[in-house]
């Protein structure tokens, strides 16, 4: 759902691990843009896109070798200001009669700091004031030779052409990456580069939301649309924008598995039915799923069953309203982008909700997905947008499979019971703590381990869980929250004493990579 009445930017990848930061970034300064992999920008997809500036991505080839990714020549001519970013600088310069050499001493990775030359450009404004802007650098090969026209306005150590400009027609080039948090200014640097290229900022929104709500019209008609509900932000802000297009042509289900947190289904259901005024299906299917679930203890087993008896109930209950032409889904931007093979083009493949995972290859419907131009944080300002609860729009992320995956091992009732309590308890901590807002996601685990412990004069033989939370961007990557140990402390006290079951008490300070976020 391209959004066509607004100034675009687009982003031209060549491979980097942060170039959605890049888009991030523009995001924030409330610029439409979209990444595209360089071998899907043709001279056609130019015209047709028509993108009031274009910024070249980092990437891990040489343009040195045979067959490295290139923008076609094309784009050099279209009169629009150009930025190219590491790689992309490298291949500004190459193409425009430049030269690129390898390594010999000139890599660099990781900090690096650039002077100015004595020019200053506008590009620069807000740069230099302490002398020098610390960068982060990730090159091997390095320019050694500008292209005509360009002028040098920053240098490195080992990077003599940091900064390069041609001003006559507004090309820049930098080898260092702005987008990511070690070049502190960054941010200031594609302000500046907007604003050169005359964007106006008009990517709010309260404007996406009208042109969404226009598209989702004219696509569904008199169609009827199916959503699958997890009480999670981004189905449930795609449910709320999709109702307020076409009304009762939307049906949502909300599948209750059994394996949600305590009083979740409750709350979710009670939302949408009371304040939303939404049509939903709540399917308790929680006996089906423990059923299935009984005696079961491999992780990729447990998901396989989940996913199989997900997709069936939400078939059933479909049929129960006459079936559907389209089905909702909170796919999200990133998700979009990761569809796309850097090295291949498209993908043959639309990724699926993770809870409905292979529907829509069972069922002949379309897909709405009216968030797939949106980051997370976007996501979040359009559900604040429509009017969600910010206590809602604002909760950590949750697994399709639910608790399943906090309890390795075999999934019981008695468990899950003694899990729904110690998390409610540690959540409790954390927002008494005021800590919830700096937490990416936080959570209790249940080991498939009894301990011994002492309570009273007694002996003990119960549970030991584990407790965990993380601080991420974007949750590819994340580290342990810092905790003091008096908070850990008294959370722990707090769980033995309130929750019967669990006898011992840990915290995981895994960071991801080498772990990941959830334990199964």
């Amino acid at each position: 759902m391209t959004m066509p009445d607004h100034e675009r930017l687009l982003i031209i990848d060549f491979g980097s691990q942060v170039t959605q930061l890049i888009a991030r970034r523009l995001r924030e300064l409330n610029i439409y843009c979209e990444i595209h992999p360089f071998q899907n920008v043709t001279d056609t997809f130019l015209d047709e896109f028509a993108p009031k500036a274009v910024i070249f991505s980092g990437g891990p080839a040489s343009v040195i070798d045979d067959g490295s990714p290139r923008p076609p020549g094309s784009v050099f001519d279209r009169g629009v200001p150009i930025l190219g970013i590491c790689y992309g600088q490298q291949v500004m310069m190459q193409m425009l009669g430049g030269r690129v050499e390898r390594g010999h001493g000139t890599a660099e990775f990781g900090r690096a700091y650039v002077t100015p030359q004595d020019r200053r450009i506008d590009l620069l404004n807000g740069w230099f004031i302490d002398g020098r802007e610390q960068v982060w650098m990730s090159h091997g090969d390095h320019v050694s030779k500008i292209a005509p026209g360009f002028e040098v306005y920053g240098t490195s150590p080992n990077a003599p052409y940091a900064i390069t400009a041609d001003m006559d027609r507004h090309f820049y080039a930098v080898q260092f990456h702005p987008e990511v948090h070690h070049t502190p200014n960054g941010k200031t640097l594609y302000e500046n580069f907007v604003r050169l290229a005359g964007f106006k900022g008009d990517w709010t929104m309260g404007a996406y939301r009208e042109q969404a709500i226009e598209q989702i019209r004219e696509q569904v008609g008199d169609g009827k649309v199916i959503c699958a509900l997890s009480g999670g932000v981004d189905s449930s802000v795609a449910a709320v924008l999709i109702h307020e297009a076409i009304g009762d042509q939307l049906t949502c289900v909300f599948v209750d598995h059994g394996l949600m947190r305590l009083n979740e289904a409750e709350e979710v259901v009670s939302m949408f039915r009371e304040h939303y005024n939404l049509p939903l299906i709540h399917a308790d299917e929680s006996e089906l799923f423990l059923s299935q679930l009984d005696g079961q203890s491999d992780p990729e087993t447990k998901r396989k069953i989940i996913g199989r008896l997900f997709i069936e109930v939400f078939e059933k209950h479909a049929k129960e309203i006459g079936g559907a032409d389209f089905l909702a889904q909170g796919t999200l931007y990133p998700d979009v982008i990761e569809s796309v093979s850097f090295s291949g083009g498209p993908s043959v493949t639309i990724k699926s909700h993770h809870n409905v995972g292979g529907l829509p290859e069972r069922m002949n419907m379309q897909l709405v997905e009216p968030l797939r131009e949106l980051f997370k944080d976007e996501v979040r300002a359009l559900g604040h947008e429509l009017g969600l609860p910010a206590s809602f729009i604002g909760r950590h992320p949750f697994p399709g499979p639910g608790l399943a995956i906090r309890c390795p091992g075999e999934i019981t009732r008695d468990k899950l019971e003694i899990l729904r309590k110690a998390d409610a308890v540690y959540i409790d901590q954390i927002r008494k703590h005021g800590l919830y807002d700096e937490i990416w996601q936080a959570y209790v685990a249940i080991l498939p381990v009894r301990t011994v412990g002492v309570m009273g004069d007694g002996r003990t033989y119960d549970h030991a869980c584990a407790l965990r939370a993380v601080t991420s961007v974007d949750g590819m990557t994340a580290d342990y929250y810092p905790f003091s140990h008096e908070f850990l402390g008294e959370t722990a006290t707090r769980i033995i004493n309130e929750v019967q079951g669990i006898n011992r008490v840990t915290y995981d300070i895994t960071s991801k990579p080498p772990g990941t976020i959830e334990w199964e």
